[in-house]
């Protein structure tokens, strides 16, 4: 049963706003873990799917400190940001993520797998590219991917880590939990493990923790994040039509 001084609902989506080592206690035990940015929860206006997976996530984070930082100024509340990045390197340091087989990573590329796998060796994770799925391109929508769901079910990994882009993991991770014949726990982490191998921009701790990992990103690639981070924007206006909208919003 949910101890509600530790959620809250913004959006319709019920965040967790407790401390980032409860929260992986709480991923583990199994279900979908969601952890959405800013810039993708704009999607959930428009995108049925999107909307229904953050919704009926098992556990949703307060990673984006846009997010937390825009339900303090608009005269909510002062709440706690779970660090997504902060969320990964926890549930690394769990047993299971030190056993070959227990552990399936979701991969965007074959150079990221390859980047990531190195630095996960490197640092004590015996990992191979058989513990990877190498996912396709999904098209927009909803999102089924059978292969996958076939090798989960057949392998049952404890844990499936999915490195996906916002807006297409969180439908995937939906998808798995409604597929499998058990309950995994699935993390939908996204670009985290990039930030730690080198495949993404390194983002050290201390700008984490200070909410600037978007600043990082930005001056990493400007063409690539700065168009999102400004669509970001609209964020505050969604917010603030939250609690007379969102009837209509989720119909």
């Amino acid at each position: 049963m949910q101890n509600e001084d530790k959620y809250r609902r913004i959006l319709g989506v019920n965040f967790f706003i407790g401390d980032a080592p409860e929260a992986v206690e709480i991923g583990s035990q199994g279900g979908l873990v969601v952890v959405p940015a800013a810039p993708a929860m704009m999607g959930l206006q428009r995108d049925r799917e999107y909307r229904r997976a953050l919704m009926e996530a098992d556990l949703a984070i307060t990673d984006s400190g846009y997010l937390v930082l825009l339900w303090r100024w608009l005269g909510h509340e002062s709440i706690h940001r779970v660090s997504g990045l902060e969320y990964l390197k926890l549930l690394l340091a769990r047993q299971e993520f030190q056993t070959s087989g227990a552990v399936l990573w979701v991969m965007p590329s074959e150079h990221s797998r390859d980047r990531n796998l190195a630095w996960l060796r490197t640092n004590g994770h015996p990992f191979v590219a058989a513990d990877c799925y190498l996912a396709p391109k999904y098209p927009k929508g909803a999102i089924a991917d059978e292969p996958l769901a076939e090798i989960v079910n057949q392998r049952k990994p404890r844990h499936i880590v999915v490195c996906l882009g916002g807006g297409t993991q969180e439908k995937l991770g939906l998808y798995l939990k409604e597929h499998s014949h058990y309950k995994p726990a699935i993390h939908c982490i996204g670009a985290a493990i990039g930030f730690l191998s080198g495949d993404q921009v390194h983002i050290p701790g201390w700008a984490d923790q200070w909410r600037l990992g978007w600043l990082f990103r930005c001056f990493s690639d400007p063409r690539r994040f700065v168009p999102r981070y400004l669509k970001a924007f609209e964020l505050a206006f969604l917010l603030q039509r939250y609690r007379h909208q969102l009837p209509k919003m989720i119909e």
